[in-house]
């Protein structure tokens, strides 16, 4: 029997005891109208009542607490369930308004209704996360949300711990019922205070293209994916509604709800699969109050809290992994669950697109992980495209993957720069001082000169020994540099040191790009206009003579960065001494960028100091390849 098969719970009997226990052990009857006034607020004070402290230290004591609240809650639950929708609306609804989400506290209401379990989960994963900002230091939600010690029941939710017949739904009604009364609350502060409630704007997932790794899902996939539901060992049995209702969520365009009800599963599963591969099964359970839950952040840790390497990333594989970084853990990534759970999304705006990555992408892990024999499956004309993206997955949001996605958006402003409009040849022989300008030829020559010396370490079909600055190839280069797949799993300290310098040198360059290609547009329209004073004329014209050589130095900056990227692990090999000597070398390069950011803007102007800054950075940089110190140059 699988693993999968016999789990019958994910909480330990402690948090079992504590959630599906303690607050049914008081049979009372609770009178609602102790806590609930005639005009419909909350008495907060009849409600807190119920909170015990330990004789101690005067601390929550969360067993007597909610043995005491279950009546309570019990009285609440039956409440609303006598009320019609209108009847709730007209009473509560405005009193949910200080959430900026009170069409989800209603539908949270019609669940209620029904009792329907996996709902009762959804409604309370939405409301705590919409409420974990308004905590504070409220004992009475402490009980229920707040603490390791209460009940618990974001977290035990959110990480899927929880079944969905072992949460009750009572407690959902409780936490319902009390925001109502903290929107009372906040009113009262408000009016008193003559202030406003101003609301924190919602994140909004940005170059949603970015996130586009698995094609389109339709009705077809997602059909098939509810047939894998019941075969893989992926799959707790207990969970499986939690599946179902997923899908079912994500077929009525119900994108949010899906996400929310699936990541929670994936970690389930994920659980599964790490607690088997490091035989900790014990950790299957939810942790007491003493100890971490075994969460996605642990799971996706190069190394146990025993220091063992952890053999999750063995069994799940690279792209998987960088998949599962990419979207729940890197800063530029869409942190899916982060936001999700932290109440920053809104939910009625949750993008297909998101939701279709995560869905495909559990498909593939209920393919890859069961006992079943998946062939036909893997196979299938709409299953075999989700399984060949997920195989040659390479992440897009670690450094190391942005400073590639800066290089080519780089390498594609400067080559903007030929087709910008510039006044004929003749105007600029015309303005002494530009004739025959033999400093910006030696410039050229020696960036020629460095990129001859280091071609050796360059893929050979995109250099040229007779022009090693030619554009066109240039862009070749870049490409097929960008294209290398680099390690991005568990990335050394050094070199992350050395990515955080190079991202900053790319967005100088970059920045110096189009200052230059704005100022040019921007002068050439006031030359033809003739608006021009004499002295702008002829830094007009001293731009347009550094162009000729500022844009092979940015090329040759950016050629090298993206060298020095491939072969970044390599820095790890350099003793301290040396590592220091060639971070140094990196900051000295962006101090140059920096200062062609100040020396190119509109405000400064300054073409000849370019120049001269140049020809010392480019002295600098044959310097360090004399004394193979370049990370390419360990390659031989």
């Amino acid at each position: 029997m699988a693993l999968s098969d016999s789990v019958t719970t994910c909480l330990s009997l402690p948090v079992h005891y504590l959630i599906c226990k303690v607050g049914f052990e008081k049979k009372d009857t609770y009178d609602i109208n102790n806590i609930l006034s005639e005009n419909g607020e909350v008495c907060w004070q009849a409600v807190t009542e119920h909170v015990c402290y330990l004789e101690s230290d005067r601390s929550v004591d969360y067993i007597k607490s909610i043995r005491s609240l279950g009546p309570v809650c019990e009285s609440v639950y039956l409440h609303f369930k006598s009320l019609t929708k209108e009847q709730f609306v007209i009473q509560y609804a405005l009193w949910f308004h200080w959430t900026n989400c009170t069409e989800l506290f209603i539908e949270v209401f019609d669940v209620l209704q029904h009792t329907q379990t996996t709902g009762v989960a959804l409604g309370l994963m939405k409301l705590t996360s919409c409420l974990e900002r308004a905590l504070g230091d409220m004992n009475v939600l402490r009980v229920f949300i707040g603490s390791p010690y209460g009940l618990n029941l974001r977290n035990v939710l959110w990480h899927g711990f929880a079944s969905p017949k072992e949460i009750p739904a009572k407690y959902c009604a409780m936490l319902l019922f009390l925001t109502a009364g903290l929107g009372q609350l906040l009113q009262v502060y408000l009016l008193q205070n003559k202030c406003i409630l101003v609301h924190r704007p919602y994140v909004i997932f940005i170059s949603l293209e970015e996130l586009d790794v698995f094609p389109d899902l339709n009705h077809e996939a997602v059909s098939i994916a509810e047939e894998l539901v019941n075969l893989s060992s992926f799959v707790l049995k207990t969970m499986i509604p939690f599946w179902m209702a997923a899908l079912t969520a994500f077929k009525q365009s119900r994108y949010a709800d899906c996400v929310i009800l699936l990541l929670p599963q994936l970690e389930v599963g994920l659980r599964l699969l790490f607690t088997t591969a490091n035989k900790c099964q014990n950790r299957l359970l939810t942790a007491e109050s003493s100890a971490l839950y075994t969460t996605f952040d642990e799971m996706l840790a190069k190394h146990l809290d025993n220091e063992e390497v952890n053999q999750l990333p063995s069994v799940l594989e690279e792209p998987a992994m960088e998949f599962l970084w990419d979207f729940l853990n890197h800063q530029e990534g869409p942190r899916v669950r982060d936001r999700l759970s932290h109440g920053e999304i809104d939910l009625e705006a949750f993008p297909r697109e998101v939701a279709n990555q995560i869905v495909a992408f559990a498909i593939t892990l209920l393919c890859r992980f069961s006992d079943e024999d998946m062939f036909a499956f893997k196979e299938h004309m709409v299953i075999k495209p989700l399984m060949n993206c997920a195989s040659c997955y390479c992440s897009r949001f670690h450094p190391i993957s942005r400073l590639k996605k800066q290089v080519l958006e780089c390498m594609k402003s400067i080559h903007l720069w030929p087709e910008l409009p510039t006044v004929p040849e003749e105007h600029v022989q015309t303005i002494k001082g530009l004739e025959g300008n033999t400093e910006a030829s030696t410039l050229i020559f020696m960036i020629s000169e460095i990129l001859a010396q280091l071609q050796q370490y360059m893929p050979q079909n995109c250099c040229s020994s007779d022009d090693p600055i030619n554009k066109v190839l240039t862009e070749r280069l870049l490409t097929e540099l960008c294209d290398t797949r680099i390690c991005t799993l568990y990335s050394p300290r050094p070199v992350l040191e050395i990515l955080v310098v190079l991202r900053k040198i790319s967005t100088q360059c970059h920045q110096v790009s189009e200052q230059v290609i704005a100022s040019t547009k921007l002068r050439y329209k006031q030359w033809m206009n003739k608006t021009l004073r004499s002295r702008q004329r002829h830094n007009y014209l001293r731009m347009l003579s550094s162009m000729k050589f500022l844009s092979p130095v940015l090329r040759l900056i950016l050629v090298l960065m993206t060298v020095e990227l491939v072969n970044i692990h390599l820095v790890c090999k350099k003793n301290s001494s040396d590592y220091q000597q060639y971070l140094k070398f990196l900051k000295s390069v962006l101090q140059y960028t920096e200062n062609l950011v100040t020396y190119t803007s509109p405000e400064k102007n300054k073409w000849d100091e370019t120049l001269e800054l140049t020809n010392k950075t480019l002295i600098k940089i044959k310097r360090i390849s004399d004394r193979k110190l370049m990370l390419m140059q360990l390659t031989t």
